[in-house]
């Protein structure tokens, strides 16, 4: 979605959108304490049901982090749901919460919402957040992920921060 009214606020700095993520950081904490409660009740499920094996581990958990193949599904399935947090906020209102409360906005230059796989390519080239170290050597306040992905994260004026244009789920 095209949105040329936030097209030309200044770009956000390192300390604001540090801000921002230590908000985030509790939420996506919150995600994935609930993914691990669900992957765990399902890996419970299956193991309880003979589907799984115990693979002579005596307890649930210990069958779920000592059997490589389980760990890394159960390890994906994680990883998805953190990231799914982000990619679904970023492409349908270009703020996630912590994002909002800092009045920032992830977009194209244009003003334009970024897609799923754009948002989920953000992801990736964030780096678990490294990427962000590049706005102190640029002098455009474009980390990596915004350069490989051809965003840009914008400071709201308190208006435009009022969410009217936000088209979420």
């Amino acid at each position: 979605m095209l949105n040329t009214e936030h097209a030309n606020f200044p770009r956000a700095g390192f300390l604001r959108r540090l801000g921002a993520a230590v908000y985030d950081s509790m939420l996506a904490i919150a995600v994935y304490m609930v993914a691990g409660a669900v992957s765990f009740g399902v890996f419970y499920g299956l193991t309880a049901s003979g589907l799984a094996g115990m693979n002579g581990f005596e307890h649930v958990s210990e069958a779920l982090n000592g059997t490589p193949i389980y760990l890394f599904i159960n390890q994906l399935w994680l990883v998805l749901c953190v990231g799914t947090f982000y990619a679904l906020f970023w492409s349908k209102g270009g703020q996630t919460l912590g994002m909002r409360a800092w009045r920032l906005k992830v977009q194209h230059p244009n003003g334009q919402n970024l897609s799923l796989i754009t948002a989920y390519a953000r992801i990736v080239w964030s780096l678990l957040g490294i990427g962000n170290l590049w706005i102190l050597i640029s002098g455009n306040k474009l980390a990596l992920q915004d350069s490989m992905t051809r965003s840009e994260v914008v400071v709201l004026s308190k208006e435009a921060n009022q969410m009217r244009n936000w088209h979420g789920a």
